[in-house]
């Protein structure tokens, strides 16, 4: 390890001379070129169909280099993660330093606020700004941040205080607008303020005036939140809300397709048995008894049945709209109800709905009109919420936003690949406008047996800051989506959000990606935004930023509390400015680099072939890595890899990225499943892609089982798979648990209760409860992982060498994808080899 890079040493003798700047890379906007070039067209990258690598020629010095590296790579990932952990676990995080970076995602810290945000609510891809465009551009490091306004915080962490003006409201900035924060400056005795992100010098209210002590500081600094933190909240005054209103408390509209198919696999009986239990634990806010959400009731085919479950009715009533054309809700009173006020009704209804349907024979279902009779009833009720949509197959019905069967595999790896991605446009473009318009989220729980066209069915979910789960060939029973349905229900969440991000001068916000919609370019607006969800916002410079300020971003979130109360939740953070790449290079987050990466190549390839996007991805990870080697490294032999420190680890990211079902062109990938992870990972924060991109894989047949200390990942490859061993994989989307075929009998009789692995039936998907420390042990690891992560994961049992081991293979993400893409090794030859070329 050098003192200024990460070091490893390929022999390529023969450089490719001629190579000139690299202009280009994920640009701000539709506008601007989406791929970028070395003065030529780029060197095909070309991981699909065949995964074939355009390589120096194998000789044994370069096989030798290989070897070598393999060595490397057990120190660079899951080295990288132990060591931050012992560096940094258990620690304690104080945000009182500018521009300081924190521990990685993997990393289990706790985190003090003294005047920027946690890193749980914002993180960023450098935490060192270069001072000028023309640095930001010499090395195409993109300069984003990964906001999680609603983040959860651990138990043993401070929630966010609520700060309350009363009528006057906040104390923002006359210029900027910009809310009272830890970086304005009293002056002139604590009657004036100088704002630290536009520099005006305001009056201070007279209600607010305080004496300054001898250090200039307000000697209520550490009384008032907005003075001595980084996130806080502050009561919001009429002025924000709706038509100078107060909202109304939001609503959960639970609407159930209750076609054939959902009837006869036993779906619509599990959904309503759930719904009994878990309507008792809405959410509430601190201290209250009982949740301020109404409920409300919808069934549907080709029709839409609304009920009324009013507490004074003996029975619900059922009123059928049969006119999907003309949506509207045909009951106001009694359709959204309080739970406690309603309960015997709802019990009764949620009795009565699979018997009322068990005979129906009818198959085709409608999907616009259910979503657009929510925003109805949103609207009648002056509310926002939450509609929960089970649903099960393509709209075929005549009825808007019917759709046609598009799934044509003979476009994938063509130009015309990208339509698989775009939504029909029309009906579901300006449905999202109008959910969006009346805080109306969607979550869409789908379980379907064929092509449904998710890339559409899934447009109006993305755009309103929902979630779409999908079950496929789903069989009752279904613990994962019992999980997943009680998280979303139970999950913390504001509604009817805006929200705005404020910068110093010199620099500004210019892009957003998220499940977001926007209708300027400066207003983030979502339905709801709740604590998994994550926004990447890209930043440039319009001016050249100051080493001694540093830079500021204030991020301001208006919305809605599940008590119908209006507030702002507020994130500061302070950054360093250098005029010295090795400072941006140090400050570096590569989880959070990955992050933005993945989310901008998501959204290119609804305008840019698969191809192009591909190679956007290599140049621009060349050119970062050669910037660093040129500008920042020692002096070192032309044939040496060099890496940032803080970005050993990249290359890995870039690699598994590539190899991500949306970015692999493959006929043997389902166009939906693609479109499912494309949506997912627009949404996420950086915690969720880390994992997705690289996937925990935790011996256990070596595990101490009286420990507390959590298993030790290993690295994510077929390499650490041993015939006698037992491992656990999960990205947060999937789980596995691989069996080697010489399996230690003991280790299967502990966790199944059976004498051999050849006892066992194929299709398990739960280990039994069994009275031994290895079976405790082992099923406290999995649900300790179903808790943390956002979405359940169905475990999956499979033997090494049986037929469903090909699906667990395709998460070794340093191996050669299954469906093209490169190794590891290769991809990092690849890229030395490329940022030899523009280094030439």
């Amino acid at each position: 390890m050098s003192q200024q890079g990460y070091v490893a040493a390929p022999p390529y003798s023969q450089a490719q001379p001629g190579m000139g700047a690299y202009q280009g890379g994920f640009g701000s906007g539709p506008t601007q070129p989406l791929y970028g070039h070395y003065g030529g067209p780029p060197q095909a990258f070309n991981a699909p169909p065949a995964g074939k690598m355009h390589l120096i020629v194998l000789n044994r010095t370069l096989f030798l280099f290989m070897l070598m590296c393999m060595s490397f790579r057990v120190r660079v990932m899951t080295q990288v993660i132990e060591d931050d952990q012992v560096k940094q676990g258990g620690q304690v995080f104080t945000t009182n330093i500018r521009g300081q970076v924190p521990p990685l995602v993997t990393t289990d810290f706790t985190v003090t606020d003294q005047g920027n945000a946690s890193p749980r609510f914002i993180r960023c891809t450098t935490y060192s700004l270069p001072c000028t465009a023309d640095l930001a551009k010499q090395c195409q490091v993109p300069l984003a941040a990964i906001i999680k306004p609603f983040a959860s915080l651990p138990k043993n962490e401070t929630p966010l205080y609520v700060v309350n003006h009363g009528d006057t409201g906040p104390v923002r900035c006359n210029r900027c607008k910009a809310y009272m924060c830890p970086y304005m400056q009293f002056i002139d005795g604590g009657r004036r303020y100088q704002c630290g992100f536009c520099n005006c010098v305001n009056e201070v209210p007279v209600f607010y005036f305080q004496h300054l002590d001898h250090m200039g500081r307000r000697v209520d600094f550490y009384e008032r939140p907005e003075l001595s933190l980084g996130s806080y909240e502050f009561v919001a005054t009429l002025d924000y809300c709706k038509n100078n209103k107060p909202p109304n408390p939001p609503a959960y509209i639970f609407m159930i397709d209750v076609s054939y198919n959902n009837i006869k696999s036993g779906l619509v009986k599990l959904i309503c048995d759930e719904l009994k239990t878990l309507l008792e634990k809405l959410p509430r806010e601190e201290g209250m008894d009982t949740s301020a959400i109404k409920v409300g009731f919808v069934t549907y085919n080709k029709v839409l049945h609304f009920y009324n479950v009013k507490s004074t009715l003996a029975q619900p009533q059922m009123m059928v709209v049969s006119d999907t054309a003309e949506m509207f809700v045909p009951l106001l009173d009694g359709f959204l109800v309080n739970y406690q006020d309603s309960r015997a009704v709802i019990y009764n209804l949620l009795d009565q709905i699979p018997d009322m349907f068990a005979d129906t024979a009818e198959s085709e279902t409608v999907f616009a009109p259910v979503i657009q009779a929510g925003v109805e009833a949103f609207k009648a009720a002056e509310c926002s919420g939450k509609l929960f949509i089970f649903h099960s197959s393509m709209p075929t019905a005549e009825a808007p936003g019917k759709l046609k069967n598009r799934d044509d595999k003979k476009l994938v790896n063509t130009d015309k690949e990208k339509t698989l991605f775009q939504p029909q446009k029309g009906v579901y473009e300006q449905l999202s406008k109008d959910c969006v318009a009346s805080g109306c989220c969607v979550d869409l729980f789908l379980f379907p047996s064929q092509y449904t066209d998710i890339a559409t069915m899934a447009d109006v979910p993305s755009h309103t800051g929902g979630s779409v789960y999908k079950y496929s060939n789903f069989q009752v029973p279904a613990d994962h989506f019992l999980r997943d349905l009680r998280k979303d229900v139970q999950k913390s969440i504001g509604f009817d959000a805006i929200m705005r991000v404020r910068t110093s001068t010199g620099f500004r916000a210019t892009d957003f990606f998220g499940g977001i919609y926007m209708n300027n370019t400066t207003d983030v607006e979502m339905a709801a935004v709740d604590c998994d969800k994550g926004m990447t916002v890209e930043f440039k410079h319009d001016d050249t930023l100051s080493e001694e300020t540093g830079a500021l971003m204030q991020c301001a979130l208006l919305y809605t509390t599940i008590s119908g109360q209006r507030r702002l939740r507020i994130h500061n953070l302070s950054l360093n400015c250098s005029s010295q790449l090795s400072e941006l290079y140090k400050s570096c987050e590569t989880d959070s680099l990955i992050n933005f990466f993945a989310k901008s190549a998501y959204r290119a390839i609804l305008n840019q072939p698969l191809k192009n996007v591909r190679e956007i991805l290599v140049n621009q990870t060349a050119h970062m890595l050669a910037c660093y080697r040129k500008n920042c490294a020692s002096p070192s032999a032309a044939s040496q890899l060099i890496l940032p420190d803080a970005m050993k680890v990249f290359p890995v990211y870039m690699n598994s990225l590539m190899k991500t079902a949306p970015l692999v062109g493959s006929t043997e990938l389902s166009t939906d499943d693609r479109a499912h992870q494309r949506l997912s990972v627009m949404a996420m924060g950086v915690e969720d892609t880390q994992l997705l991109l690289y996937p925990r894989l935790i011996p256990l047949h070596n595990i101490d089982v009286n420990s507390e200390k959590p298993a030790t990942p290993v690295r994510c490859s077929e390499e650490r798979l041993t015939d006698s061993g037992i491992f656990l994989l999960e990205n947060g989307q999937s789980m596995f648990l691989w069996l080697g075929q010489a399996s230690s009998p003991d280790l299967i009789q502990s966790l199944f209760n059976l004498p051999s692995l050849a006892h066992l039936q194929g299709h398990m998907c739960a280990l039994p409860e069994l009275d031994n420390p290895l079976s405790r042990k082992v099923r406290s690891i999995i649900s300790g992982l179903l808790e943390k992560r956002s979405n359940s994961m169905k475990l999956q049992i499979v033997r090494q060498k049986d037929k469903p081991e090909m699906l667990f293979r395709q998460f070794l993400v340093e191996d050669k994808g299954l469906h093209g893409g490169a190794s590891y090794m290769d991809f990092l030859c690849y890229v030395h080899r490329e940022i030899r070329q523009l280094l030439t």
